[in-house]
């Protein structure tokens, strides 16, 4: 335990910081159980996928700023494939969103490598190009989701050994958002590609010199972030039962939660746990102060107030962490 404190100093703290807020919760609204946990699950979920795709990224040294209009190009991808269609249909779908993801991610890292322009002007030029796109499938929120998929993030999953009233704190959604994040994370952590893209965020020229292929590894950053991109398009179709064309928060979002899980903007340090912790602390930071009865309008300017500060720490970090008279 003390040496996971001594590592994890900071997803300790996340993971304190939850609790707390919690009971803090608790004591707002008493009657606050399972079923509000299972719908700030589902809240979190796109959230969440967005966060991992921006993870990838920071920690190769890079930013995507198109994170946001990919998801939603591929909710109304999924929406009008799947309205009017068959339940067997989405068995297709689902696997033909996630190709795509993969695919536009693929191509931001292509033009970032062969281009060599700086990462946010080729995704802030892929942000609009994605948009218009989405926009092009569906002009308005509009379309259809499996009911299979549908229920796989209403409910609760039932697990072995559990008493019933634990069963009753495992949501589907949160299981769902496990089994998709860290059956593709934990292995690549490991694993030499891995390595490759916190070699390559840490210091691109000594890893170029190690032997590492910086652009393919780039590009493959990027294309995981798609993947995840479209997971969290996905997850909007499923959880809404319909696609929406206009980008949601996710993209400052993501910055915030990145910046917050312990991730350094500048690339080859963190991992994905805090930042998935960071998720839940944001959004229920927001069920606080809906609960509190504060004026949406105040509650969206506290909410971005935090997520600039998080970010605003984050560079301040950089900035602190860098040697002497280096160029800013």
């Amino acid at each position: 335990m003390m040496r996971f404190l001594r590592r994890q100093g900071w997803v300790a703290g996340l993971l304190a910081l939850l609790v707390f807020l919690f009971v803090v919760t608790r004591l707002i609204q008493p009657g606050y159980g399972s079923g509000d946990f299972g719908s700030l699950a589902r809240a979190v979920l796109p959230y969440a996928f967005a966060v991992a795709a921006q993870t990838i990224v920071v920690i190769a040294g890079g930013i995507d700023l198109s994170v946001a209009a990919m998801m939603a190009l591929t909710s109304v991808t999924a929406a009008s494939m799947m309205n009017g269609a068959s339940e067997e249909y989405a068995f297709f779908v689902v696997p033909f969103v996630l190709a795509m993801g993969l695919v536009l991610g693929a191509l931001n890292g292509i033009l970032i490598a062969v281009t060599r322009v700086p990462d946010i002007v080729v995704t802030l030029a892929t942000l609009f190009v994605l948009q218009g796109a989405a926009l092009l499938v569906l002009d308005a929120p509009g379309g259809a989701a499996a009911e299979w998929l549908k229920a796989s993030v209403v409910g609760t999953m039932p697990i072995p050994g559990l008493a019933d009233w634990a069963d009753a704190w495992v949501p589907k959604a949160l299981v769902l958002l496990v089994v998709c994040l860290f059956v593709i994370w934990i292995p690549l952590r490991s694993s030499r590609l891995g390595l490759s893209i916190y070699a390559i965020g840490s210091d691109e020229l000594a890893a170029f010199r190690s032997g590492v292929p910086v652009a393919r590894i780039r590009i493959v950053a990027y294309a995981l972030s798609g993947l995840f991109a479209a997971f969290g398009g996905l997850s909007l179709t499923i959880s809404t039962g319909i696609g929406a064309p206009i980008p949601g928060p996710y993209l400052l979002a993501s910055v915030a939660a990145v910046v917050l899980g312990g991730v350094a903007l500048g690339g080859g340090k963190g991992g994905l746990l805090g930042p998935i912790i960071a998720v839940f602390v944001l959004r229920l930071v927001r069920t606080d102060l809906t609960l509190l009865a504060i004026d949406p309008n105040v509650t969206a300017i506290i909410e971005g107030a935090i997520m600039v500060v998080v970010v605003m720490f984050g560079a301040f970090i950089i900035i602190r962490g860098r040697p002497a008279g280096a160029t800013p």
